[in-house]
Protein backbone atom coordinates (compact mmCIF):
# COMPACT_ATOMS: atom_id res chain seq x y z
CA UNK A 1 0.00 0.00 0.00
CA UNK A 2 3.04 2.29 -0.18
CA UNK A 3 2.22 5.63 -1.73
CA UNK A 4 -1.58 5.31 -1.50
CA UNK A 5 -1.93 8.47 0.58
CA UNK A 6 0.14 10.48 -1.88
CA UNK A 7 -1.72 9.16 -4.92
CA UNK A 8 -5.09 9.89 -3.36
CA UNK A 9 -3.94 13.41 -2.43
CA UNK A 10 -2.75 13.98 -5.99
CA UNK A 11 -6.06 12.70 -7.44
CA UNK A 12 -8.02 15.07 -5.22
CA UNK A 13 -5.72 17.95 -6.19
CA UNK A 14 -6.30 17.26 -9.89
CA UNK A 15 -10.06 17.08 -9.32
CA UNK A 16 -10.01 20.38 -7.43
CA UNK A 17 -8.21 22.03 -10.36
CA UNK A 18 -10.77 20.55 -12.78
CA UNK A 19 -13.90 21.43 -10.82
CA UNK A 20 -13.91 25.22 -11.51
CA UNK A 21 -14.16 24.43 -15.22
CA UNK A 22 -17.30 22.34 -14.79
CA UNK A 23 -20.56 24.07 -15.67
CA UNK A 24 -23.95 22.61 -14.89
CA UNK A 25 -25.38 23.87 -18.18
CA UNK A 26 -22.95 21.76 -20.21
CA UNK A 27 -23.70 18.48 -18.42
CA UNK A 28 -25.48 15.91 -20.58
CA UNK A 29 -28.31 13.89 -19.00
CA UNK A 30 -27.54 10.20 -18.57
CA UNK A 31 -29.68 7.56 -20.20
CA UNK A 32 -28.14 4.66 -18.26
CA UNK A 33 -27.13 4.02 -14.66
CA UNK A 34 -23.39 4.56 -14.16
CA UNK A 35 -21.97 1.28 -12.94
CA UNK A 36 -18.78 2.98 -11.73
CA UNK A 37 -20.55 5.47 -9.45
CA UNK A 38 -23.81 3.86 -8.34
CA UNK A 39 -23.34 2.54 -4.82
CA UNK A 40 -19.60 3.26 -4.90
CA UNK A 41 -17.87 3.30 -1.50
CA UNK A 42 -15.59 5.96 -2.98
CA UNK A 43 -18.57 8.34 -3.16
CA UNK A 44 -19.29 7.70 0.52
CA UNK A 45 -15.65 8.21 1.48
CA UNK A 46 -15.60 11.50 -0.44
CA UNK A 47 -18.73 12.65 1.40
CA UNK A 48 -20.80 13.09 -1.75
CA UNK A 49 -24.48 13.50 -0.99
CA UNK A 50 -27.34 12.56 -3.34
CA UNK A 51 -27.63 16.15 -4.59
CA UNK A 52 -24.08 16.31 -5.97
CA UNK A 53 -24.39 16.08 -9.78
CA UNK A 54 -23.18 12.84 -11.30
CA UNK A 55 -20.47 14.40 -13.53
CA UNK A 56 -18.89 16.02 -10.45
CA UNK A 57 -18.84 12.70 -8.60
CA UNK A 58 -17.74 10.72 -11.66
CA UNK A 59 -14.69 12.90 -12.24
CA UNK A 60 -13.29 12.11 -8.79
CA UNK A 61 -14.51 8.51 -8.55
CA UNK A 62 -12.89 7.77 -11.91
CA UNK A 63 -9.52 9.10 -10.80
CA UNK A 64 -9.65 7.27 -7.47
CA UNK A 65 -10.71 4.05 -9.22
CA UNK A 66 -7.65 4.37 -11.46
CA UNK A 67 -5.42 4.21 -8.36
CA UNK A 68 -6.98 0.88 -7.42
CA UNK A 69 -6.77 -0.46 -10.96
CA UNK A 70 -3.12 0.56 -11.32
CA UNK A 71 -2.23 -1.08 -8.01
CA UNK A 72 -3.94 -4.32 -9.04
CA UNK A 73 -2.20 -4.23 -12.43
CA UNK A 74 1.18 -3.80 -10.73
CA UNK A 75 0.47 -6.62 -8.26
CA UNK A 76 -0.68 -8.88 -11.09
CA UNK A 77 2.38 -8.20 -13.23
CA UNK A 78 4.73 -9.00 -10.33
CA UNK A 79 2.95 -11.95 -8.69
CA UNK A 80 0.32 -13.56 -10.92
CA UNK A 81 1.95 -14.86 -14.12
CA UNK A 82 -1.02 -16.88 -15.41
CA UNK A 83 -3.47 -14.01 -15.01
CA UNK A 84 -0.96 -11.57 -16.49
CA UNK A 85 -0.60 -13.78 -19.56
CA UNK A 86 -4.37 -13.96 -19.99
CA UNK A 87 -4.64 -10.17 -19.67
CA UNK A 88 -1.94 -9.71 -22.29
CA UNK A 89 -3.74 -12.09 -24.61
CA UNK A 90 -7.00 -10.21 -24.06
CA UNK A 91 -5.23 -6.92 -24.82
CA UNK A 92 -3.82 -8.40 -28.01
CA UNK A 93 -7.30 -9.55 -29.09
CA UNK A 94 -8.68 -6.10 -28.29
CA UNK A 95 -6.15 -4.50 -30.61
CA UNK A 96 -7.77 -6.46 -33.45
CA UNK A 97 -11.21 -5.02 -32.64
CA UNK A 98 -10.48 -1.75 -34.46
CA UNK A 99 -11.41 1.74 -33.33
CA UNK A 100 -12.91 1.90 -29.83
CA UNK A 101 -14.19 5.41 -29.01
CA UNK A 102 -14.30 4.82 -25.25
CA UNK A 103 -10.62 3.83 -25.03
CA UNK A 104 -7.97 6.23 -23.76
CA UNK A 105 -10.34 8.79 -22.23
CA UNK A 106 -9.47 10.88 -19.19
CA UNK A 107 -10.89 9.46 -15.94
CA UNK A 108 -13.66 12.06 -15.77
CA UNK A 109 -15.03 10.78 -19.09
CA UNK A 110 -14.52 7.03 -18.69
CA UNK A 111 -17.77 5.10 -18.48
CA UNK A 112 -19.88 7.94 -19.86
CA UNK A 113 -21.81 7.88 -23.14
CA UNK A 114 -19.47 8.90 -25.96
CA UNK A 115 -22.28 10.53 -27.98
CA UNK A 116 -24.91 13.06 -26.90
CA UNK A 117 -28.57 12.16 -27.25
CA UNK A 118 -29.88 13.05 -30.73
CA UNK A 119 -32.57 15.69 -31.01
CA UNK A 120 -35.86 14.67 -32.56
CA UNK A 121 -35.87 15.43 -36.27
CA UNK A 122 -32.14 16.14 -36.34
CA UNK A 123 -30.26 12.83 -36.56
CA UNK A 124 -26.48 12.74 -36.55
CA UNK A 125 -24.64 12.10 -39.81
CA UNK A 126 -22.45 9.70 -37.83
CA UNK A 127 -21.73 8.86 -34.19
CA UNK A 128 -18.55 7.77 -32.45
CA UNK A 129 -20.38 4.67 -31.22
CA UNK A 130 -21.31 3.89 -34.81
CA UNK A 131 -17.64 4.03 -35.79
CA UNK A 132 -16.69 1.39 -33.20
CA UNK A 133 -14.94 -1.55 -34.80
CA UNK A 134 -13.63 0.41 -37.77
CA UNK A 135 -10.39 -1.18 -38.94
CA UNK A 136 -11.01 -4.50 -37.18
CA UNK A 137 -8.93 -7.49 -38.22
CA UNK A 138 -8.97 -11.22 -37.60
CA UNK A 139 -7.38 -12.26 -34.32
CA UNK A 140 -5.50 -15.50 -33.78
CA UNK A 141 -7.64 -18.24 -32.19
CA UNK A 142 -7.39 -18.54 -28.41
CA UNK A 143 -5.47 -21.48 -27.03
CA UNK A 144 -7.59 -23.73 -24.78
CA UNK A 145 -6.60 -24.11 -21.12
CA UNK A 146 -6.21 -27.41 -19.30
CA UNK A 147 -8.30 -28.09 -16.20
CA UNK A 148 -5.18 -27.62 -14.05
CA UNK A 149 -4.45 -24.28 -15.69
CA UNK A 150 -8.06 -23.16 -15.21
CA UNK A 151 -7.90 -24.00 -11.50
CA UNK A 152 -4.60 -22.15 -11.10
CA UNK A 153 -5.99 -19.18 -13.00
CA UNK A 154 -9.08 -19.06 -10.76
CA UNK A 155 -6.78 -19.00 -7.71
CA UNK A 156 -4.82 -16.08 -9.16
CA UNK A 157 -8.06 -14.24 -9.94
CA UNK A 158 -9.09 -14.66 -6.29
CA UNK A 159 -5.75 -13.17 -5.22
CA UNK A 160 -6.26 -10.27 -7.64
CA UNK A 161 -9.74 -9.64 -6.23
CA UNK A 162 -8.34 -9.63 -2.70
CA UNK A 163 -5.72 -7.09 -3.76
CA UNK A 164 -8.47 -4.90 -5.22
CA UNK A 165 -10.51 -5.12 -2.01
CA UNK A 166 -7.60 -4.29 0.29
CA UNK A 167 -6.40 -1.48 -1.94
CA UNK A 168 -9.93 -0.11 -2.21
CA UNK A 169 -10.24 -0.05 1.57
CA UNK A 170 -6.91 1.78 1.93
CA UNK A 171 -7.88 4.27 -0.76
CA UNK A 172 -11.24 5.04 0.86
CA UNK A 173 -9.62 5.54 4.28
CA UNK A 174 -7.12 7.93 2.71
CA UNK A 175 -9.90 9.78 0.87
CA UNK A 176 -11.83 10.42 4.08
CA UNK A 177 -8.98 12.71 5.20
CA UNK A 178 -9.70 14.94 2.18
CA UNK A 179 -13.47 15.11 2.75
CA UNK A 180 -13.33 18.68 4.15
CA UNK A 181 -11.56 19.94 1.00
CA UNK A 182 -14.03 18.11 -1.23
CA UNK A 183 -17.06 19.39 0.69
CA UNK A 184 -15.79 22.98 0.65
CA UNK A 185 -15.22 22.87 -3.11
CA UNK A 186 -18.70 21.46 -3.78
CA UNK A 187 -20.32 24.09 -1.55
CA UNK A 188 -18.36 26.90 -3.20
CA UNK A 189 -18.41 25.87 -6.86
CA UNK A 190 -21.29 23.45 -7.41
CA UNK A 191 -24.12 24.32 -5.06
CA UNK A 192 -24.44 27.95 -6.29
CA UNK A 193 -24.91 26.61 -9.83
CA UNK A 194 -27.63 24.23 -8.66
CA UNK A 195 -29.37 27.01 -6.72
CA UNK A 196 -29.21 29.32 -9.76
CA UNK A 197 -30.65 26.62 -12.01
CA UNK A 198 -33.52 25.90 -9.61
CA UNK A 199 -34.21 29.61 -9.25
CA UNK A 200 -34.37 30.01 -13.03
CA UNK A 201 -36.77 27.10 -13.28
CA UNK A 202 -39.10 28.57 -10.67
CA UNK A 203 -38.97 31.98 -12.33
CA UNK A 204 -39.97 30.33 -15.59
CA UNK A 205 -42.88 28.56 -13.93
CA UNK A 206 -44.01 31.78 -12.23
CA UNK A 207 -43.88 33.56 -15.56
CA UNK A 208 -46.01 30.92 -17.25
CA UNK A 209 -48.53 31.09 -14.40
CA UNK A 210 -48.71 34.85 -14.62
CA UNK A 211 -49.30 34.79 -18.36
CA UNK A 212 -51.95 32.13 -17.91
CA UNK A 213 -53.80 34.31 -15.41
CA UNK A 214 -54.16 37.14 -17.95
CA UNK A 215 -56.48 35.16 -20.21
Amino acid sequence: MDGIDGRVRNAVDVWLRWLPRWQIGTARPRTRICRKCTGSPIASAAGFGPDVPHPVQHALIGRISTIIEDSVDDYTAKNLPLLQRELERAAARKRHEGYQPAEGLSPEFQGLDVDPQPQEGAPFLFTLEGLAGTGASQAAPREPLSDEAKAALRHEIDLSDECARSTGTAVCLALIDHRPRITEAVERLVEPQIEALVSDMFRGLDGEGSRGGLF
